[in-house]
């Protein structure tokens, strides 16, 4: 019997409000879905704005805050068999990827996870060049094509 894969989201905090309808689509292809811890509480507490929970932009002492969740995440990462890249458009950036995410894409890079991002990304985007080097693949919206790969 075949092994369901946990596909770990990784995007922007300013995204995570676009992540659970992308979780269900994903849990009716028969995948399990790990979100951000943030993207949970957030949605707990139906408030997404970012600043009320990035509190290290006002208070310096948090950034252990920051760092705790990093690590969590990149825990999710390394237990998971594929991380998708939620991005869409920000700053004026088509399927922006922002620095953490970058990092989160770098752990699956390391670990040998597939690597899939949503959208497109800006050939804008300040390191794009180091995110074609982790050989993603693009689904140019289209979830589906996550099982064709796996």
């Amino acid at each position: 019997m075949k092994k369901t894969k946990t596909i770990v989201i990784c995007s922007s905090a300013s995204f995570y409000e676009k992540l659970f309808p992308i979780q269900n689509e994903l849990k009716k292809l028969k995948f399990k879905v790990v979100l951000p811890k943030t993207a949970n509480t957030m949605k707990k507490q139906n408030n997404f704005n970012v600043e009320s929970v990035k509190t290290w932009y006002k208070n310096p002492n948090d950034y252990s805050k920051k760092q705790k969740l990093m690590k969590e995440h990149f825990e999710k990462i390394i237990k998971g068999d594929i991380i998708l890249v939620a991005n869409f458009d920000k700053n004026n950036l088509e399927g922006y990827v922002g620095g953490n995410t970058l990092m989160e894409m770098t752990i699956a890079f390391f670990y040998k996870k597939p690597i899939f991002v949503l959208n497109d990304i800006s050939e804008n985007l300040s390191f794009k060049e180091e995110i074609y080097g982790l050989t993603p693949r693009f689904l140019n919206g289209d979830l589906s094509k996550i099982e064709k790969y796996v």
